[in-house]
C-alpha cells in the first residue's frame, strides 16, 4: 500500500510562471523524497512601475511517504 502526503509551497521567479513552477519543484525535490506531482493552486504577479516584476505560484506538492 502506498500513502502520500500533500504540502503547499510558494515559489517566485522574475522570468515566468513556468520558471517559478520549475524552481519550486526543484527545491521541493531536494527536501522531500518521492515527489510525484503538483497542482498549481494560485498564480500572482507583482507589478512595479507598470511592468511585471515577478511571478509567484502557490502549489500543492504530492510526495509518497516512506514505509
Amino acid at each position: 500500500m502506498t500513502v502520500a502526503r500533500v504540502t503547499e509551497i510558494s515559489a517566485t521567479s522574475t522570468k515566468s510562471f513556468e520558471d517559478a513552477v520549475n524552481q519550486g519543484i526543484d527545491r521541493a525535490s531536494k527536501t522531500l523524497r518521492g515527489v510525484t506531482g503538483a497542482w498549481i493552486k494560485e498564480q500572482k504577479v507583482t507589478v512595479s512601475s507598470g511592468s511585471i516584476a515577478s511571478y509567484q505560484v502557490n502549489m500543492m506538492v504530492s510526495f509518497v511517504l516512506d514505509d
